[in-house]
């Protein structure tokens, strides 16, 4: 390889200076070392390739990309971290698996096909093709032979089987439902899409809803392996485990059957972790759909423009509606009870009702008081003791007793009365212990194009009818441009006009397509069989491999993408698609949640606009001010955003400063899990130690030539066994940093401990060449993994100036300390430690009156004992204490 040149400013300087080189362009050095950065460790030496057989396979994973045609700065820290954990293991010999790939399907690519009137496929590919560019651009060392996308028909046809196993199991199933619907998307979302203020995430539109036949995946029947098995997950955030934890919501506690009569319903099921209040419940309220609702609004036009006012509204309505021909039967009281429609109740969790106790919950007593403010409001809980001050509606304190209105429970503790209760609710068949989950479904139908085709035919004759197997794919057609919003797939009779695989007869395809989470939620295991055509994954090779050991990505996916992975990797372990028993079936061992990257956003003081950059200007004085009125701007870090004008182009930065030092202080500025505010002033220290790499490189190849085979010298002085000590404790720090602790940002810290201590010891000739070029091949080696090129060129300089061969990268393992001949001594005069005097272990052994003529022949000591009347002296482990005279 042709080498860079490097113009030096100045003559090599003889003794202990270090050469001075002239700032290379890190920007031309990444670029010449790409290709072979690229490529990875290209050799080890004998010792590492000799273990290499005996260790697992690393299976290091970071979350793929939506091919957007851009990498943004979060991309490229998470790709820096596992690049970076990747080059490390592979170092250490281990065989790495570090693929990437695309999430390619997706609302975004079909609106910007919409936009530009073509087909999503050339939009996607385009971007691809841009993105992975800018991988290499970065030095990104990816399993590309492993690649994926998720819009290809070799991907999506096992998507579309997963499904059909999904089906073949009854955890796929269509019905009708009330759906949240994106006006501006026109497609429906799943609940974890839709934002607390009832907007999409997406669009930001506010979210409609509408009942439509959709398809669902049964993740409730694996909630309480989902939930209990997040015990198991140790290297996992903790946040992270409590926000899946708290969305699958385990809630234990009773269900309790209220007897009706209407029509053909006979009976309404509530859940309550509080049976015992159902002593005091005076009315049930129902979701406005829940099924009973619905059946009663087709026969009360009142009710039909009470639910449409109220979806419509953004408020929280306190109004209940009464349902006058309805009565429900207390279990216990056996008291007739009215029904309301009430909004506050929800209909995606639990049964969509509630048994309204106005006494004992304070949404239950604002409806009650809204709806019935003359009635009385009956508690059948009061406090233990009611001398402590005023009992105040509603009464909520579990740890109670039972009022004297609830006759055999009276004076019973609330809890005790709660297993009576239950036990008595059970016995007569109204009820039991119940064991309830907050998750819902999962909603995987989508009502656009690019996306994966669900595998189903609906047949007059047969019903809902799968795609056979053998026909798997089914392809989306081509289209040479999308036209509108919505989904063209119903109205294109090539697509949906087939025969029922069952009967023969004529049928219609099923036009909705599958919410993208499906794609990503068993990527994973494709990859490590990303060529086989036969299945989507071969069960040996995912069982060795799975679960992948360090999962690299956003907090943001914690919720979505990671509970519906754990879903289908538990699913596909369940019917033997692969053997996950030994961890539970889950697919992530350890789950690394990158900080976001918030840029420095300049904000007007006067009415609070983003600012851009060429509202800005620099004064002489160096400070940032507002061109048009002077004024300095406030400050701040935030998300990086177009419309703070706040973003920073990796591109640019790359371009700027270089791949390497860009890799380093994305590393250096944050620990991997906090936000990491950017800031480039900052890199110029990252610069300063690039360069120093190279210049102490320099100066040791111009120092004479020494055999490649270098060892460590045998009798090092007194300063060298400090030099060989701190070294070795610094590679130790790295060496836990990468494989224990994930603390990359002081992996830089201590890349220039390093070589500070390298450049003092050659610059005061603490050592001699030998040992200084020993350990200069291991500082060559530890920085590869953050910065390759670096590396590369170091070594090129080093083989080029000693006429080496030298390719190996292993990693240098930590060495034994080495044990000193000698020790410091405290010289103590009067109770002041006045000087330290190194010398001989042994020293204190040789008697006072030798301590004080070996003192008093150095210069501090003649100082501080000369002509001084020594009364006493004390001789203690590492202390010679003198009293003298005053």
């Amino acid at each position: 390889m042709k080498r860079f040149p490097i113009q030096f400013s100045g003559r090599y300087y003889s003794g202990s200076n270090i050469c001075r080189a002239a700032t290379v362009n890190l920007g031309q050095l990444g670029q010449k070392w790409k290709s072979k950065t690229a490529r990875g460790i290209i050799s080890l030496d004998d010792a590492n390739d000799s273990v290499k057989s005996s260790k697992k396979n690393v299976y290091i994973l970071s979350m793929f990309p939506y091919p957007s045609g851009a990498l943004h700065m979060g991309h490229l820290r998470v790709y820096v971290i596992s690049d970076s954990l990747n080059r490390f293991y592979k170092q250490n010999g281990y065989e790495v698996i570090h693929p990437m790939g695309w999430d390619a399907f997706g609302l975004p690519a079909e609106n910007a096909a919409i936009d530009r009137g073509i087909d999503p496929s050339v939009w996607t590919k385009d971007n691809i093709t841009k993105m992975k560019t800018q991988m290499n651009d970065m030095l990104a060392n990816f399993d590309w032979d492993k690649e994926i996308a998720t819009c290809d028909p070799e991907y999506y046809k096992y998507t579309q089987l997963i499904f059909l196993k999904l089906f073949e199991h009854g955890l796929a199933y269509r019905k009708e439902a009330e759906i949240n619907w994106d006006p501006v998307d026109k497609t429906v979302l799943a609940n974890e899409q839709v934002d607390t203020n009832g907007c999409s995430w997406r669009s930001g539109a506010v979210v409609e809803k509408r009942l439509l036949s959709q398809w669902f995946l049964g993740i409730t029947k694996f909630a309480p392996e989902l939930n209990h098995d997040l015990k198991y997950l140790k290297n996992w955030p903790s946040k992270v485990k409590t926000m899946q934890r708290n969305w699958i919501g385990e809630s234990h506690g009773s269900e309790v059957v209220f007897k009706i009569d209407y029509e053909n319903l006979r009976e309404i099921a509530v859940f309550t972790t509080r049976a015992e209040t159902v002593l005091g419940a005076q009315y049930l309220g129902l979701a406005i759909d829940h099924p009973l609702v619905r059946k009663y609004a087709f026969q009360d036009d009142s009710l039909r423009e009470f639910i449409t006012r109220v979806e419509k509204s953004s408020e929280d309505s306190k109004e209940g509606y009464l349902l006058q021909k309805i009565k429900a039967q207390n279990p216990i009281t056996r008291c007739d009870l009215p029904v309301y429609v009430a909004p506050y109740v929800l209909g995606g969790y639990g049964y969509g009702a509630v048994m309204g106790c106005p006494a004992h919950d304070e949404r239950d007593y604002v409806f009650w008081r809204e709806n019935q403010p003359e009635a009385p409001v009956i508690p059948c809980v009061e406090p233990i003791d009611k001398g402590v001050g005023p009992f105040e509606l509603p009464f909520i304190a579990k740890d109670a007793l039972m009022s004297e209105l609830t006759g055999e429970f009276r004076g019973m503790s609330a809890r005790d009365a709660r297993i009576k209760i239950t036990e008595k609710l059970q016995r007569d068949k109204l009820g039991g212990q119940k064991t309830q989950y907050r998750l819902r479904d999962w909603l995987i139908s989508r009502q656009r194009y690019w996306g994966a085709p669900i595998p189903i035919i609906h047949c007059d004759h047969c019903g809902t009818v799968p795609v056979p197997e053998k026909d798997l794919p089914v392809l989306l057609p081509t289209l040479t441009g999308l036209k509108s919003r919505g989904n063209p797939l119903s109205k294109i009779s090539e697509f949906v006009d087939v025969n029922c695989p069952s009967c023969g007869e004529p049928a219609k395809r099923e036009t909705d397509t599958m919410d993208t989470f499906m794609d990503s939620s068993w990527y994973y295991f494709r990859y490590l069989d990303s060529k086989n055509y036969q299945l989507p994954f071969n069960h040996e090779i995912a069982s060795k491999n799975i679960p992948v050991d360090l999962y690299i990505g956003g907090v943001e996916h914690a919720i979505l993408h990671l509970l519906y992975s754990r879903f289908i990797a538990k699913f596909l372990g369940s019917i033997g698609m692969w053997n996950g028993s030994e961890h539970q079936c889950e697919p992530f061992g350890k789950l690394v949640t990158q900080g976001m990257v918030h840029g420095q956003t300049y904000i007007n003081p006067d009415n609070g606009k983003f600012l851009k950059n060429d509202e800005l200007e620099i004064t002489a004085e160096k400070k940032v001010v507002i061109k048009a009125t002077g004024k300095q701007p406030k400050v701040s870090y935030e998300k990086m955003s177009k419309s703070k004008h706040n973003g920073v182009d990796p591109k640019e930065c790359i371009e700027k400063y270089g791949p390497d030092a860009t890799r380093a202080h994305i590393l250096f500025q944050a620990p991997v899990g906090d936000i990491l505010n950017w800031d480039e002033t900052k890199i110029v220290g990252i610069e300063r130690w690039i360069q120093k790499i190279l210049n102490i490189t320099t100066t040791l190849v111009s120092k004479g030539k020494y055999d490649e085979n270098l060892k460590m010298p045998s009798d090092l002085t007194d300063n060298e066994i400090k030099f060989h000590n701190e070294i070795q404790k610094l590679l130790q720090n790295l060496t836990d940093s990468f494989k224990k602790n994930l603390t990359l940002n002081t992996v830089v810290s201590d890349y220039m401990k390093f070589t500070n201590a390298l450049e003092v010891a050659i610059k005061k000739q603490l050592i001699g060449d030998v040992l200084a070029l020993y350990n200069l091949k291991k500082l060559i080696n530890v920085i590869y993994p953050v910065v390759p090129s670096i590396s590369e060129e170091a070594r090129e300089l080093l083989n080029e100036g000693q006429g080496w061969h030298w390719k190996s990268c292993s990693w240098p393992e930590p060495e034994a300390q080495v044990e000193s001949n000698t020790m410091d001594f405290q010289v103590i005069v009067n109770g002041k430690m006045k000087f330290m005097h190194n010398t001989r272990k042994d020293f204190l052994g040789i008697g006072s009156e030798n301590v004080i003529a070996e003192l008093l022949s150095l210069p501090q000591g003649k100082k501080h004992l000369a002509n001084k009347d020594i009364k006493k002296v004390i001789l203690k482990k590492n202390i010679i204490s003198f009293i003298t005279c005053k």
